[in-house]
């Protein structure tokens, strides 16, 4: 498989002095479905930020389609033509999508990235439908997006994304705030996706959702480096692991496709409320 992205001893801080990543290697290859998992604040979003080239490396390297990836490299006229095919080539999803939209409609919010692309009026049209007919908005098409659900802005944010037909799909905290049907939904999509070959980036600390969606997991610790990369079925069910990166509570175990957990009170009586979780099969 063909490396999309590559980051070398790669790390990023905010305002030059707080930490988000930490002397990070990683390769990501065409048609990998990965997660990325760690607490809030690990550096998942950070990541993706980096892999969308929203934002650069403070030290380190990162190479996106085999061309090293610079802010003064990647804003200059000389390399336009590699900004306008990263663009077509990778599409990211916000954790929150009212940072996402901005357009009056939300067949309007669909076109622009397409827009952007300067396609023929024609294609952008039946991109556009095509989309909305995939993820099944069509009710939705005249909204305004301020007046939808939370459920139904991120179908829009992932619709809109999609319209530009990109190879590699970035996703951060894609399941959060949703409602379960929704969250199904987005599961299955994903799976869909996979079958057409997309190479899917997730950040999430959404444990049940990992197997369904990845089958390689990179695990973030607080801080900010990374503790783990291997099989998500591996990952998700090392305890210790989980532990040690605040993604649960010590109190918190699976048995087998179950999330246990046991709550204690103040006094260190052990309390039985089994939140049990049934993971989808």
């Amino acid at each position: 498989m063909d490396t999309i992205f590559e980051l070398r001893d790669l790390s990023y801080s905010y305002m030059e002095k707080f930490p988000a990543l930490n002397h990070i290697d990683l390769k990501i290859r065409t048609g990998e479905q990965i997660a990325i998992l760690g607490a809030n604040g690990s550096g998942k979003s950070t990541l993706l930020s980096v892999l969308d080239c929203l934002i650069y490396p403070t030290s380190g390297e990162f190479y996106a389609f085999g061309n090293r990836v610079t802010e003064d490299a990647f804003n200059t006229l000389r390399d336009n033509e590699f900004n306008r095919f990263f663009r077509k080539k990778v599409g990211l999803v916000f954790q929150n999508p009212d940072v996402q939209m901005f357009s009056s409609t939300v067949y309007d919010e669909i076109a622009f990235g397409p827009l952007q692309l300067e396609l023929p009026k024609e294609e952008i049209k039946q991109r556009v439908n095509d989309v909305i007919e995939m993820i099944g908005i069509e009710k939705l098409r005249n909204r305004t997006p301020s007046t939808l659900s939370s459920g139904e802005k991120k179908k829009v944010c992932i619709a809109s994304v999609l319209a530009i037909n990109p190879d590699v799909l970035l996703l951060d905290e894609p399941t959060a705030g949703l409602d379960p049907r929704t969250q199904l939904w987005l599961i299955e999509f994903l799976q869909e996706l996979k079958e057409l070959g997309k190479t899917i980036v997730t950040a999430t600390h959404d444990l049940d959702a990992v197997e369904h969606i990845s089958q390689r997991a990179i695990v973030f610790g607080e801080d900010h480096m990374i503790k783990l990369d291997s099989n998500s079925a591996s990952v998700v069910n090392d305890h210790e692991l989980l532990l040690s990166t605040n993604l649960i509570h010590k109190h918190m175990h699976r048995h087998g496709t179950i999330i246990h957990q046991h709550m204690h009170s103040h006094d260190d009586k052990h309390e039985h409320d089994h939140s049990n979780l049934q993971l989808p099969s």
